[in-house]
């Protein structure tokens, strides 16, 4: 069963949404879930809802995207709290003084960073993409949160790890409490990567694990279709998630450009949806 449960605009400064649902049931007050591309302002080939800096859009509109997106959510936009991406491993803990950066501008951002944990009510925990893989975290019993952005090499990095180890340390959250869930990226139905993905893919594999389980060879000769959400949910069980409590997309961003940006369908000028997680404050 599809755990993001797509919500259209339901009016004006409510954008296109898909909603983590069973999580908020396992957390009273939790938030997560993944925008779509519709619902917010700007101009082609960033709209409507663009939520990254970024891309080379106008910043007032993307202001104004991500005051819609946190207010539709129920938090002050002020609470919205991002890394600036660089597709590495490092995973920043955020504090209470850390509340809203990134939020105004890129430089205000978590540098050099693609994981973010806290376990501060009222921190909206944000990161962008347009194919790359969402990774989320919920320790129910320690009240702690997760976003990890993994596009092939914070996969192949194990970004999905270096969460886990992080939640484990500053939290003392217990592998075996973590639930987890990746969400809307392209597929393995559409993302073709070359020979040079692959190598750095066999590298990090344990010796006689099978690559069947995650890549298949295309049609065009030394190319491989490449499925990084399984390979993230292989990378979660090897570090202590329970197979049973790791929920996954069946979302492709690249098969619903109606409905989500997509590096590769755009041929790489298009916006950013967004990943969030966040505990309201009570």
């Amino acid at each position: 069963m599809e755990p993001f449960k797509w919500k259209a605009i339901e009016m004006t400064g409510h954008p296109e949404k898909f909603i983590l649902e069973s999580w908020s049931e396992a957390l009273p007050g939790l938030s997560a879930g993944f925008s779509g591309r519709n619902g917010g302002v700007g101009n082609s080939p960033y709209d409507e809802l663009n939520l990254a800096y970024h891309v080379g859009d106008e910043p007032m509109d993307v202001l104004e995207n991500r005051r819609i997106l946190a207010k539709s959510l129920d938090f002050e936009p002020t609470a919205w709290t991002c890394g600036e991406q660089v597709h590495g491993t490092h995973v920043a803990v955020v504090e209470k003084a850390d509340k809203g950066k990134g939020y105004l501008d890129r430089e205000g951002a978590f540098q050099n960073t693609d994981g973010l944990v806290t376990n501060v009510p009222g921190i909206l925990l944000t990161s962008f993409y347009a194919d790359c893989v969402p990774l989320y975290f919920l320790d129910p019993v320690r009240k702690a949160v997760g976003l990890a952005h993994a596009g092939w090499k914070g996969t192949v990095g194990l970004i999905a790890s270096a969460v886990i180890k992080t939640l484990e340390q500053e939290f003392g959250s217990r592998s075996e409490d973590i639930l987890a869930a990746i969400g809307p990226s392209i597929g393995d139905c559409c993302y073709e990567v070359d020979e040079a993905v692959m190598s750095q893919v066999r590298e990090g594999l344990a010796e006689g694990e099978d690559i069947a389980a995650f890549a298949s060879p295309s049609v065009n000769p030394g190319r491989c279709m490449l499925n990084l959400k399984e390979l993230n949910r292989i990378i979660m069980i090897k570090a202590g998630i329970l197979p049973t409590h790791i929920e996954c997309t069946t979302w492709c961003t690249s098969c619903h450009p109606d409905k989500f940006f997509s590096y590769r369908k755009q041929n790489g000028t298009t916006g950013r949806m967004a990943s969030w997680i966040g505990m309201k404050e009570r």
